[in-house]
């Protein structure tokens, strides 16, 4: 599995939910700044980005705060309905706000403000199958996996069948690594990788590498 987005495909089309103006007027520019990203359309509240789920685009770039709820919300309904990838994009960074971003199947999670160039790798990453997310929420999903937080209850370790290179792999991704970083450090091929990837979200029934680690550690499979 790669770092980049599919080089067969020629444009990706990205959804935008911000209640603020001038923030989706910024997120447009980003978007459109990259030659194969298209915007599939903008969204200021949960009830308009619903209309979006309709469009089917690639990914979502979603704000937590919305004037009609939680964007987070959105991100579940996101994963129940379609394929398209979900990149949480916020002012928020508090522990709570990301392990339920983690538990809803958010793909990433990125601070607004985070460089421009963080944000478009950001969007990148992610239609790759990646998971990028900002060094603070980073530090805080860390905390939060290794007990520091109630939100994570503890739990008797579960077989889901998980290998000892599946375990090594979500060790890899619970520091931060990339799929390139992870190929490098176990000694196999990005292509092995991407299939224990696979594996390891159906095994869990997850859809991105944060909620994967998230399951793992909440089990007992997992000890950081």
């Amino acid at each position: 599995m790669s770092d980049s987005p599919d080089q067969t495909r020629d444009h990706y089309r990205i959804a935008i939910v911000d209640d603020d103006p001038i923030v989706r007027d910024y997120l447009i520019e980003i978007v459109t700044s990259a030659s194969e990203l298209d915007v599939a359309g903008v969204a200021p509240s949960l009830v308009k980005a619903r209309d979006l789920l309709e469009l089917k685009p690639d990914l979502f770039l979603v704000d937590v705060g919305l004037p009609d709820g939680s964007g987070l919300d959105l991100v579940a309904e996101i994963k129940a309905a379609c394929e398209a990838k979900a990149l949480v994009l916020t002012s928020f960074g508090d522990r709570e706000t990301v392990v339920t971003a983690i538990r809803a199947g958010a793909d990433g999670y990125l601070l607004k403000d985070s460089a421009i160039s963080v944000i478009l790798d950001g969007i990148r990453t992610t239609l790759a199958g990646g998971s990028p997310v900002s060094p603070a929420a980073a530090a805080y999903m860390l905390d939060l996996l290794r007990g520091k937080s109630a939100f994570i209850e503890p739990a008797e370790a579960e077989d889901n069948g998980l290998t000892a290179r599946e375990i090594e792999l979500l060790e890899v991704f619970a520091k931060g690594g990339s799929y390139k970083e992870a190929a490098r450090i176990l000694g196999i091929s990005p292509f092995t990788i991407g299939n224990h990837v696979k594996s390891i979200y159906r095994k869990l029934a997850v859809h991105s590498r944060g909620e994967a680690v998230y399951e793992a550690v909440k089990t007992g499979q997992l000890r950081l």
